[in-house]
C-alpha cells in the first residue's frame, strides 16, 4: 500500500486531503511544518509527498531543495500563490506538480494516482534499459544522468522525464495534451502551459542541441535528431 506525506501548517487542509485520501487506501503521515516534515521523510518510505509552500520554520521551497538532493520521489506542491514566477521556481527545484489553493480534493487525489502510477512505470522502464544515445545527447537510465557532448548536466525530474520520452519517441509529433497525460500522468485541463514552459527549460539545459525539440505551429513538439545509435 501507498504511503502518503502531507505537509500543512493548516490543519484544516490536513482533515480536508486525509479525507479523500483515505478513500482510496493511501496509508498517511502528516507534518505541520518543514524541520517535521524532514524528520518523517528521513525515517519513512513515502510514494509521494505533498508540500505546502508557505510554512512555519521552513517553508515548501527549502524543504523541497534538501529532499530533490538525495531523493527524486514525486512532489505536488500547494500554495496560496498562482504567480508565474512561483510555478517556475517550483519546476527549477524538480516539483512534479503545483496545485493552487483553493483546489478541489478529488482533482488532487487523481493527480496523486495518477504520479504514482506514472512513477512506478518508469521504475519499471528504468530496469529495462542501460544507457542510450542520440547524437551527443546521451542518457544513462540506471543513474538517471545525461551527458551532453560528453558533459554532465543537471536537469530537473519533469525534464529529465520529458527528455526521455521524446527519446523514446522520436520524430513523432505529441500535442500538449498528449504530453501532459504521458509525462505527467494526466490532463491538467488547460494548463498546457506547463508544457511550453518545460520544454523552454530542456530546451536551455540542451544548449546546442536545443534545437532537436522542434515546434509543430498548432500542433505541438517533436524531437528530432539525426540517429538513434
Amino acid at each position: 500500500m501507498d504511503k502518503i506525506l502531507i505537509v500543512d501548517d493548516d490543519e484544516r487542509i490536513r482533515d480536508m486531503i486525509k479525507e479523500y485520501v483515505s478513500l482510496v487506501n493511501f496509508n498517511i503521515d502528516e507534518a505541520s511544518d518543514g524541520v517535521e516534515a524532514l524528520n518523517f521523510f528521513a525515517n519513512n518510505k513515502y510514494s509521494l509527498i505533498i508540500l505546502d509552500v508557505m510554512m512555519p520554520k521552513m517553508d515548501g521551497w527549502q524543504v523541497c531543495k534538501r529532499i530533490r538532493e538525495t531523493s527524486d520521489i514525486p512532489i505536488i506542491m500547494l500554495t496560496a500563490r498562482g504567480e508565474e514566477y512561483d510555478k517556475l521556481l517550483g519546476f527549477e527545484l524538480g516539483v512534479d506538480d503545483y496545485i493552487t489553493k483553493p483546489f478541489s480534493p478529488r482533482e488532487l487525489v487523481a493527480r496523486m494516482k495518477a504520479i504514482i502510477r506514472r512513477s512506478e512505470r518508469d521504475s519499471k522502464q528504468k530496469d529495462l534499459d542501460t544507457r542510450v544515445k542520440i547524437e551527443g545527447i546521451e542518457i544513462d537510465f540506471n543513474s538517471r544522468n545525461v551527458y551532453v557532448d560528453g558533459q554532465n548536466i543537471s536537469l530537473t525530474p519533469k525534464e529529465y522525464e520529458l527528455l526521455t520520452f521524446f527519446i523514446r519517441n522520436p520524430n513523432i509529433v505529441f500535442s500538449r495534451n498528449q504530453l501532459l497525460d504521458s509525462v505527467w500522468g494526466y490532463d491538467f485541463m488547460g494548463e498546457d502551459r506547463t508544457v511550453d514552459t518545460h520544454i523552454k527549460m530542456l530546451r536551455e539545459s540542451l544548449g546546442t542541441y536545443r534545437d532537436y525539440i522542434v515546434t509543430v505551429w498548432g500542433i505541438g513538439y517533436k524531437f528530432e535528431a539525426g540517429g538513434l545509435l
